[in-house]
């Protein structure tokens, strides 16, 4: 017996069209708290450990899906600009846990608020009323969609 009988014309059109809008809609999110002097896998560990601190790089470069050595370097240029420290394992000497600095979580949240920020000008001055809500019902079931 099949699992998964074939999608029906409308699934495959919604598929293609979610994952183009998303798949924009996400670069120009990311441009909009674009800074200059952090790369997009700077940036990414930063938003990482602000969700997980004190994780090791093999755990980042896991979670990045990077090589160990990759990572290490992306840690020690961030190490260097004072947004993350390295410190012992309480548990384990031999490991280090990376967290943020506390200028480390300033950038994060400034980037996210920059992020929201752009999202909510473009939802007010593009969207009506009844359309900011049609999004906010789609969003509902593409969380569902989402679910495990």
């Amino acid at each position: 017996m099949n699992e998964h009988p074939t999608p029906s014309p409308s699934a495959i059109q919604a598929s293609r069209d979610v994952r183009a809008v998303i798949s924009r809609v996400r670069r120009r999110i990311l441009k909009a708290s674009e800074v200059e002097d952090l790369t997009l896998g700077q940036a990414s560990v930063l938003a990482r450990l602000s969700d997980k601190p004190g994780v090791t790089a093999s755990e980042l470069a896991a979670a990045e899906h990077v090589r160990h050595q990759s990572m290490t370097t992306t840690v020690a240029s961030l190490a260097a600009r004072g947004l993350v420290e390295r410190t012992p394992d309480p548990h384990d000497g031999r490991r280090l846990l990376i967290t943020l600095t506390p200028e480390g979580s300033r950038r994060v949240a400034e980037g996210r608020q920059a992020r929201t920020e752009w999202l909510a000008a473009r939802l007010q001055e593009r969207c009506t009323e009844d359309e900011r809500q049609t999004v906010i019902a789609a969003m509902a079931v593409l969380e569902r969609l989402a679910r495990d």
